[in-house]
């Protein structure tokens, strides 16, 4: 029997459980793609002493990664329209693995750099894919549990990654971390040919002809991002003059990019980022909090291994422990809030969600030397339970008020905007933890932790938790409608 490659093939075939082998083909990848964003910052320490990397040149390690996967993911909407399901997300495999296998054999640090960047393309292209499928593929009473359910399989994979990563790292080096997502893209990759369909968003073939890519937009959004972070890392040290330069050509790439997207409207062609999405308010609120919930996420993920390794001079393996059994309770709370998405308000579990996390922040400034273990696993289990809550609902509370053709354009715009806040994040608490270290009179290639050199970490958890409380204004007002702009009412009515 001929294997079945089209959408309706597969729904003939397998029936109405097509959709959840589908999304559980695709859920595979972007755990791989996930782990290999999150686990490396366990190796980091390992890395920076074999390489003799300073804190600057180790964070680009996972700045390098965020940058890559937040530009390409405004290339999924082309890439699935011109290529299809399959030839996408396969392509995006290969890519991962290759990157993973180059990472792990690389002897020297402009290797492994190159190996980061090349995951995070995959990776970036990978991760909008789940939301457009969730979309369309469920009913609106089964996205929430569709969303649940993902979000479990996705976050089990920085939830174990940790704890199987520090165990690695303290038997083989920094080297196994890189070739753990290898197993994860084989299966991907023999999954994605049995239930991946390879056909573009909503059934219909890909047309590799018509479909154009705006390489200019995408162009001015690689530069601006580019400019930012160098900026952001530049600010703290001498060449102010430099840092000031490198943000004001962000804030010029974005006005020109802004100018770019609404000129490719006008002329009728696809732009890369649609600026009608911004004409809902709902998703314009949804952005605005993914955004800052992207920069306390990512910012505490680079954050967290760092302090408890060397501000509290824990190994790698005990780390790994350490943050397991928050990971797992992150997986089973985002299954039972993903059932609760489908009939509570998306503002109400945002903000409980955005409260623990910034919660969870402000405690771990009671940590001390002398603190017990517990304290630490309990405070990061009251963080993941508010990610529990914010993970499956925003997706569905920027996009469900969108028209059907904007999903593509939506899912990868609002995970631009959290991946482009993570990439600050990162930058923000290296730039943070290194002012307040040297305010301090420390630094962290001193053999062992002191007082003032965790209250440099305290600090930084301060200004992460500052930043969540900030993001709960946009969340609050998540509750109202939608409103349309009358460009796109009179598009409808047209």
């Amino acid at each position: 029997m001929n294997r079945p490659s089209t959408l309706e093939e597969m729904r003939s075939r397998y029936g109405a459980r097509h959709r959840w082998l589908l999304l559980l083909s695709v859920m595979v990848g972007v755990m791989a793609s996930v782990m290999s964003s999150t686990i490396v910052n366990v190796a980091i320490p390992d890395m920076s002493k074999h390489f003799v990397l300073n804190q600057a040149r180790a964070q680009w390690v996972t700045s390098g990664f965020m940058v890559a996967m937040t530009v390409s993911m405004l290339t999924t909407p082309w890439l699935l329209s011109r290529y299809g399901y399959r030839r996408t997300y396969m392509s995006t495999m290969v890519l991962l693995m290759v990157g993973g296998i180059c990472g792990g054999l690389s002897n020297t640090f402009s290797l492994v750099l190159a190996a980061r960047v090349a995951e995070g393309l995959a990776a970036g292209v990978v991760q909008p894919i789940p939301a457009i499928i969730i979309m369309r593929a469920f009913d609106p009473h089964e996205q929430g549990r569709a969303s649940g359910i993902f979000g479990m399989g996705v976050v089990l994979a920085p939830a174990l990654g940790p704890s199987i990563g520090g165990v690695l790292v303290d038997l083989f080096g920094w080297r196994s971390i890189f070739l753990m997502v290898v197993p994860f893209c084989v299966v991907s990759l023999w999954m994605a040919m049995r239930f991946v369909p390879v056909t573009a968003p909503g059934g219909v073939a890909a047309n590799s002809s018509n479909a154009t890519l705006d390489w200019r937009g995408l162009l001015l959004a690689s530069v601006g991002t580019l400019c930012l972070l160098n900026g952001m890392v530049m600010l703290h040290g001498d060449a102010i003059a430099e840092a000031v330069g490198l943000l004001g050509c962000a804030v010029l790439g974005l006005v020109i990019f802004v100018w770019w997207q609404k000129r490719m409207v006008r002329q009728r062609q696809e732009p890369l980022m649609n600026l009608r999405l911004f004409g809902y308010r709902q998703f314009v609120m949804a952005s605005i909090v993914a955004f800052i919930y992207g920069t306390a996420l990512f910012g505490s993920t680079y954050l967290l291994p760092i302090y408890m390794q060397l501000g509290l001079g824990l190994s790698a393996s005990y780390v790994g422990s350490i943050l397991l059994p928050a990971g797992l309770v992150l997986a089973l709370t985002i299954v039972l809030v993903g059932r609760l998405a489908d009939h509570q308000p998306t503002h109400l579990l945002v903000s409980v969600g955005l409260t623990l996390l910034a919660l969870s922040f402000a405690l771990m400034m009671t940590v001390t030397l002398t603190s017990a273990v517990w304290v630490l696993v309990l405070w990061a289990i009251v963080g993941r339970i508010g990610l529990g809550f914010i993970l499956p609902s925003l997706n569905l509370g920027a996009l469900r008020p969108l028209e059907k053709g904007l999903l593509p354009q939506g899912s990868s715009s609002i995970n631009f905007l959290r991946m482009l806040g993570g990439a600050i994040g990162v930058s923000l608490c290296g730039i943070v933890l290194e002012w307040r270290l040297s305010a301090h009179g420390v630094s962290l290639t001193q053999g062992a932790s002191s007082p003032a050199r965790l209250a440099a970490f305290n600090e930084s958890f301060m200004m992460l938790s500052a930043i969540c409380a900030l993001a709960l204004f946009a969340s609050w007002r998540l509750r109202e409608a939608p409103r349309i702009s009358p460009e796109i009412i009179d598009t409808k009515e047209r």
